[in-house]
């Protein structure tokens, strides 16, 4: 890029600044820089072409050298500028390695020239207009949400629908299922195609709605119809989400909810819209790192959440949900300025213990939301009180968790108290550390939603646990291991923006 623009005159002051806005503005403004760059390139190329020792006097090896470094959104542009140019531009060399270093593609380039499709061709027709949807997305179902990935696979381009393990094996890894696909086998052009269903491939259509947002829609919903009807789907759907029958489950609540949610999921035949999800950036100073986990919601089942830090606080967002707490809203929000000690075994299998503790650091919190100022003058007041003075919870949290912040990497033991529902037995026997939080309950329908108090309890780099102290049941989170691509977010700033947009989707 360095030596075309030295050839082409264009200084490399004014790349750095261009670079400097590409990490202002984000990956979203990339395509647009280039096609920008791209313009001015052609042109400054047009008015050096009839100049001695211009541009166009290179050797074309040179020229297939210089062209191929340049992003391929740019390349059309080059070709309007002469016909040694656009001769030059239909190099197989030029679009393989685009193909390549753009989107992942090598072996499977073979594969389509063998099937007579050119590099352009892919590039030009597949890769090029659909480069859009690429990464990750969040369906609009509703309460439910979900979470999609859209990726370069093979010779394909798939949505591949990631689902949560069977309830209640949390550690398990995710299920996936491809919603769509678009490929060029068997014509010159992209042909889209809804998997939705079980009787094949069968045609569909992709439309861009605005920026940050794509719909898909099935030409052929015939293809979702079983022939023993809406029970026959509806068996094979409970299967697939639960990986068991109805028979099987003996809840009349749990009855309801999974048939409530057969019937609001399949009226959409794959017609969804989509909004663009980021993974939250990581930073050295969180606790660990980022990204999304699978977590127990009791009747609902699994349910996919994002965990990202803000500062002092770390927030878990609904990706997927339910008919209570719907996806993108804040499950729970965890203070880490105020650590919680846990008493010694004995005392942690009593429900009353663990209340007295968190309660006591709840109270001062809605102490200091009532009058911020008589809550510095208290905290004040209790770091110099009088010799012999007896703690309260809220000071025993907080002195304890000076030392469990210090010792963060030694492992304490930790026991679920009596009482205390868990859809999964089979959780740590210890943990690193602990934080005073709360989690978001509501009635069906999202009715009256109210934040419960309860105990964040961290036990590795890849799970963690909330005791919902309301409810008095215990939610256990295991991180998804997948491997999501183009899905970073490009900073902060629009991972926080994106985080108010998915609250206010569901709100």
């Amino acid at each position: 890029m360095a030596v075309c623009a030295r050839l082409c005159g264009v200084g490399q002051s004014r790349r750095c600044r261009r670079r400097q806005r590409h990490d202002q503005h984000g990956s979203d403004s990339e395509m647009d820089m280039d096609e920008e760059e791209g313009e001015r390139i052609a042109a400054t190329a047009a008015r050096v072409a009839g100049s001695p020792q211009s541009l166009v006097d290179l050797p074309p090896e040179l020229l297939v050298e210089i062209f191929s470094s340049l992003p391929g959104t740019v390349l059309p542009n080059l070709a309007l500028v002469c016909k040694k140019f656009r001769q030059i531009l239909s190099t197989e060399t030029i679009w393989r390695r685009r193909c390549t270093e753009e989107f992942g593609m090598r072996d499977d380039l073979r594969k389509m020239e063998v099937m007579g499709v050119s590099s352009r061709e892919l590039y030009v027709k597949l890769l090029h207009p659909y480069r859009h949807i690429l990464g990750l997305w969040q369906p609009d179902i509703g309460p439910y949400g979900g979470l999609l990935n859209v990726v370069v696979d093979g010779l394909f381009i798939i949505g591949w629908m990631y689902l949560p393990p069977h309830d209640p094996r949390v550690e398990d890894p995710m299920r996936r299922r491809p919603l769509f696909r678009i490929h060029m086998w068997e014509s010159k052009k992209a042909t889209v195609e809804c998997m939705y269903g079980h009787k094949g491939p069968h045609k569909g259509d992709i439309q861009t709605v605005k920026k940050d947002e794509f719909s898909t829609k099935c030409n052929q919903t015939d293809h979702h119809r079983m022939p023993g009807g809406r029970q026959e789907e509806f068996r094979t759907w409970l299967e697939e989400e639960w990986g068991r029958t109805l028979e099987d489950i003996f809840h009349e609540h749990m009855q309801e909810l999974i048939l409530m949610k057969f019937i609001y999921t399949s009226q959409y035949d794959n017609c969804l819209t989509y909004r663009r999800i980021y993974l939250p950036p990581c930073l050295p100073s969180d606790l660990l790192q980022p990204g999304l986990f699978k977590g127990t919601y009791g009747s609902h089942g699994l349910e996919i959440i994002m965990l990202s830090f803000h500062g002092s606080r770390a927030k878990a967002t609904k990706l997927t949900g339910d008919p209570n707490v719907p996806a993108g809203q804040l499950t729970l929000d965890i203070d880490l300025s105020r650590p919680v000690q846990l008493p010694d075994l004995e005392h942690q299998r009593s429900i009353e213990e663990l209340s007295r503790l968190v309660m006591g650091v709840h109270e001062e919190v809605q102490r200091g939301s009532q009058d911020p100022a008589a809550a510095s003058a208290e905290a004040e007041e209790c770091s110099t009180g009088a010799e012999g003075s007896e703690n309260t919870p809220a000071d025993e949290a907080e002195e304890a968790g000076a030392g469990a912040t210090s010792s963060r990497t030694e492992p304490q033991p930790f026991v679920l108290p009596l009482g205390v529902m868990a859809r999964n037995e089979v959780y740590p026997r210890t943990c690193k550390m602990c934080f005073y939080g709360t989690g978001l309950i509501a009635g069906h329908g999202f009715t009256s939603p109210e934040r419960t108090p309860g105990l964040f309890v961290l036990f590795d780099d890849d799970r963690f646990g909330f005791i919902w102290l309301e409810l008095k049941s215990f939610s256990l989170y295991s991180r998804l291991t997948d491997q999501l691509e183009h899905a970073q977010a490009p900073n902060m700033e629009r991972f926080e923006a994106m985080l108010r947009n998915m609250q206010s989707w569901t709100s």
